[in-house]
Order: C-alpha cells, then sequence, then structure tokens
C-alpha cells in the first residue's frame, strides 16, 4: 500500500509499493498545489498506488501530470492516470541520448536501456525555463540531463523536485548511453547556484539541507573521477576490473550498476581528452591514461 505524508505547505507525497535496490522503499509520487492539482511522476503500474493517488485527490481536479524521465518506475502509471483523470501527461521533449553519447553509440557503445519506458509518450511539451500547472500549482520546469537526456527538475519557490537527479538516499545511477557524466556534473552545478529550501527526490527522503547535500554530490564525483584517473595511470583498465576495486564494499547484485557508473567516468574523461581507450566503449575495454 502507497504511504501518504504531508511533506511542505501544498505538497503531498506518496511512496509507491515499489521497492527494490535500486529505489530505496519505492518511487515518490508529489501532489502539488491545493485545488487544481500538479502530479509529479506518478510512478510505477500498480492498481494500488493509482488507488492511493485517487484517494488522496478526493476529487480534486487534476491539472497536469509531469514525469521527471522516461524511466518505467515514474513513467508507466501515466497513461492510466491520465485516463482517470483527463489530464494531460507532460515531460521534456528533447532526446534520451545527449550528443556525446550518440557519438559513443556510433563507436559501438552498448548496454544501458536500465528501466527505459519504451512506451512513454507525452501530450504536453516541456521546455527549459518554462513551466507547468496553475496557481499553487504551477511549477518551473529545469533541464537536467545526465541520469537521462530528457530528465527535468521542477521548482516551486525554495522547493525543488528533483525526480532522480538527486537523491535522498544514495548518489544516482548514470548508464551511458542515455546516462551522460558530463551531463550529470553540469546539472548538478546547475542546481548548487540556486537558493533551495528544500529538494524532494524521487526516492528517499527530503533533502533538509540542499547546499550541502548538492556539494556533497558534487564533491563525490569529482572522488571518484580522481580514483579512476588513479586507476588507468597506473596500468590499463577495463570499466568492470576497476568497478570491483572502487565499488569492494558494494554488494554484488549492484556491480553491474557501479560498471555503468565507471564507464560514464572513463567516457567523460576520454572526450575531454584525459583517457584513451583501445576499443568500442564498453564494460570490458580497456581504458588508459593519455
Amino acid at each position: 500500500m502507497s504511504d501518504t505524508t504531508a511533506i511542505a505547505a501544498g505538497i503531498a507525497r506518496l511512496t509507491a509499493p515499489n521497492p527494490s535496490a535500486m529505489t530505496d522503499r519505492g518511487t515518490n509520487t508529489y501532489l502539488v498545489g491545493t485545488d487544481t492539482i500538479t502530479i509529479v511522476d506518478p510512478g510505477p503500474a500498480s492498481d494500488a498506488h493509482l488507488a492511493a493517488i485517487l484517494a488522496v485527490l478526493r476529487g480534486r481536479r487534476v491539472g497536469h501530470i509531469v514525469v521527471t524521465h522516461a524511466h518505467r518506475d515514474h513513467s508507466a502509471l501515466a497513461p492510466a492516470l491520465s485516463r482517470v483523470t483527463g489530464a494531460p501527461v507532460c515531460g521534456h521533449s528533447g532526446p534520451r541520448i545527449c550528443p556525446a553519447m550518440a557519438r559513443a553509440v556510433r563507436r559501438g557503445l552498448t548496454g544501458g536501456g536500465e528501466g527505459i519506458d519504451p512506451d512513454h509518450r507525452i501530450d504536453v511539451a516541456l521546455v527549459d525555463g518554462g513551466s507547468v500547472g496553475t496557481g499553487d500549482a504551477e511549477l518551473s520546469v529545469i533541464h537536467t540531463p545526465g541520469h537521462l537526456g530528457d530528465h527535468i527538475c521542477l521548482a516551486r519557490e525554495g522547493v525543488c523536485l528533483t525526480g532522480d537527479h538527486v537523491m535522498g538516499w544514495s548518489s544516482t545511477l548514470v548508464s551511458p548511453p542515455e546516462g551522460c557524466m558530463a551531463c550529470h556534473v553540469a546539472s548538478l552545478h546547475r542546481l548548487a547556484v540556486r537558493d533551495w529550501s528544500l529538494l524532494l527526490p524521487g526516492h528517499g527522503d527530503a533533502v533538509t539541507d540542499p547546499a550541502a547535500r548538492l556539494a556533497a554530490l558534487i564533491a563525490h564525483r569529482a572522488s571518484r573521477e580522481a580514483a579512476i584517473r588513479a586507476e588507468i595511470a597506473r596500468a590499463p583498465a577495463t570499466p568492470a576490473a576497476i568497478a570491483r576495486t572502487l565499488y569492494a564494499d558494494t554488494p554484488a547484485a549492484l556491480h553491474g550498476a557501479a560498471t555503468r557508473n565507471v564507464l560514464a567516468h572513463l567516457i567523460a574523461l576520454e572526450n575531454a581528452g584525459n583517457a584513451t581507450s583501445d576499443g568500442p566503449p564498453g564494460p570490458d575495454t580497456p581504458y588508459r591514461a593519455p
């Protein structure tokens, strides 16, 4: 059963019943507004979660349904919720793969695609700097590619709904080609220059010290990059081998995700001239210092 929490003025949070190693307790769905509601990230395809959302609405009108990015645990319930409420599904209309990752695909990059919703469709295209919703349900759109090329965050005054860009319990999976580490870090810096009072992530608890959390995530990515550069400076190494070293304390079930994160760092390093590879980008391709 979905849990419901009043998380901030005019914002309620429901956590979908899809706990896992990648989703923490489940996907957070947010209902923004007091009269006409904007729903952010409907969540996975779940009859129980749909019923929970409708119960919290208590007959109030839904003006818009916004999906922060096209992963099934955030988007799959959108069509059913749209049919029931009559509200359009909104999201960013840009490509899910950034130009740098498109080049990597042309070089032979394979894999990725974890959790992508192939059936996701939007009725209303949102653009960076635009807005969605009305009254106290209005949200400003911030395009934050990195976890996915079409990822957006949504702002209302000092509150930012961050989807999977900033999570309350873990760093974010960045899996090429849909994920781009250079884009992800740039998007973190973009959020960090704003004065936020609260971050509401797609998974995990609310972040009550946004500046510290964003600084910690930026520092984490810089530290991980430095460690990867040190590994390839010693000897050529594959992303899989580097992940086994750097994520030695991570449960084995997450080593695949760890390898994709390392690969994302290495592609970014190679694009910046700080690494070189002996073949197409992939988990078993050796990388070395230039």
